[in-house]
């Protein structure tokens, strides 16, 4: 059977790279797949088309919440027992995605569309924008369960010890999508449908390769008999270290709902699509960060459940300097290129001006938040939850909502597009003590190991 076990052998920098450039790659091109959607979109459907797409934000981040929920915490137990060479429990945690994702994806799917106009409006949708985000957000919710699975067994792979073959699932997917947006959106005339169905279909394709290859009995991690019945303790251990991504994601989800409200009460249906263009761009960045922390997690995980302590530190220190290397060069992008890059969305020269200083405004502090994203994770990855969630929700609702609050009433729409650097510095430096506390106690030994 093929087994990971070069995690607690290899030489970090070696590992970090075989498990990261995949992982970077497929979030890149994860990223690149919502480009692609909302480039046709605006391009082919109009300016207020990417308002709309803009106002279903919240839903993809609550989507996004129940799907880290499972996959999140099962790929950090399959890591963690691995590890520990507990292959039993670790094939539990694939079964137990596929049975958690079907409950969950079916439960979300059906709730979203009873109440989705209601919804929609409440996440900042009006009357020039509603029939857009319904009409995209209708197809993506039919497609709900093949999302989440897609996304949880994708990562179930990765910490499985195939990187590669993850990456491989990813890259398909945006290369579908690429492919069918067009033909939908302008062959077929579907609009801002077509783009949802291509999203959709996409999926469904590499759900079925990665299903077929955990049929595979020659590796550890495989479909059997029996790992398909919830077993409440791994149930429990999962959605506990997946609690830090849902509520990380659920967050957002709330966030995004106050900035597209706080845009469209100071600036309107344009500047709800500034952000739309501004979100994406920056999101990519954002996307080859997690990348590079999910090329850490396995490794993190693996020697925190072998002990291998100086191993595990030392792939955080490499995570965090790459981290910050990224995110410099994604604040000498935006700040430097915003209009070329805007131009690429759309040719709506108002659109354009306000989604320009929009992205010089969001990324004034990214150079040093690359170590705050590795740091929460980091913390997930070992499978300390609570310091996780506290980390994840720091940034969101104790220093992010706030500034959405009292920003605007002096700044108006600068105010909403101020918040979010804001944020970014208060949560560095909260990151940046905690991180220091517990480097301390693992240097010493104090550390308690519960999975």
């Amino acid at each position: 059977m093929a087994l990971p076990t070069n995690l607690g052998t290899e030489s970090i920098g070696r590992l970090l790279r075989q498990y990261a450039v995949p992982a970077i790659v497929a979030m890149t091109a994860s990223s690149l797949y919502n480009m692609i959607d909302s480039i046709f979109i605006g391009q082919g459907v109009g300016p207020l088309a990417i308002s709309g797409l803009a106002v279903t934000f919240p839903f993809m981040n609550l989507a996004a919440a129940f799907g880290a929920l499972v996959g999140v915490g099962a790929s950090t137990i399959v890591s963690v027992k691995l590890g520990q060479k507990d292959y039993t429990s670790a094939r539990k945690a694939l079964g137990n995605v596929v049975a958690l994702n079907v409950i969950i994806g079916v439960a979300f799917m059906a709730i979203s569309l009873l109440f989705l106009n209601k919804i929609l409006l409440f996440f900042g949708a009006s009357e020039n924008t509603l029939q857009y985000a319904r009409e995209y957000m209708e197809i993506i919710l039919y497609g709900n369960v093949v999302t989440h699975m897609y996304l949880g067994l994708n990562a179930v792979m990765r910490s499985g010890g195939h990187p590669q073959r993850s990456m491989i699932m990813t890259i398909l997917t945006v290369v579908l999508n690429a492919i069918l947006d067009p033909i939908f959106i302008f062959g077929f005339g579907w609009g801002i449908r077509g783009a949802a169905i291509a999203t959709i279909l996409a999926q469904i394709v590499a759900l079925t390769w990665i299903l077929i290859s955990f049929m595979n009995k020659k590796e550890v991690l495989h479909f059997e008999s029996g790992i398909f019945k919830l077993d409440r303790r791994i149930v429990t251990a999962s959605l506990s270290i997946g609690m830090a991504p849902f509520l990380m994601n659920v967050a957002a989800c709330i966030i995004v709902i106050f900035i597209n409200n706080g845009l469209q009460q100071h600036g309107g249906d344009l500047a709800i699509g500034a952000y739309g263009i501004v979100n994406r761009i920056t999101f990519v960045f954002i996307m080859v960060v997690m990348g590079l922390n999910q090329g850490m997690q396995p490794i993190a995980g693996y020697n925190y459940g072998a002990r291998n302590i100086d191993r595990m530190l030392s792939v955080l220190k490499l995570t965090i300097i790459w981290a910050t290397v990224i995110m410099f060069v994604g604040f000498m992008i935006c700040e430097f290129t915003p209009g070329l890059i805007a131009r690429i969305f759309t040719s709506d020269k108002e659109l354009i001006a306000r989604s320009v200083r929009g992205m010089r405004i969001v990324a004034i502090f990214f150079p040093i938040i690359g170590m705050q994203m590795v740091t929460g994770n980091f913390f997930q990855s070992i499978g300390m939850a609570r310091q996780a969630i506290f980390l994840s929700l720091t940034r969101q609702l104790i220093f992010l909502l706030p500034c959405l609050i009292i920003l605007p009433t002096f700044w108006g729409a600068d105010g909403v597009w101020a918040s979010l650097p804001t944020a970014d510095l208060l949560s560095w430096i909260v990151s940046v003590s905690v991180l220091t506390h517990y480097l301390r106690k693992f240097k010493q030994g104090k550390i308690e190991y519960k999975l």
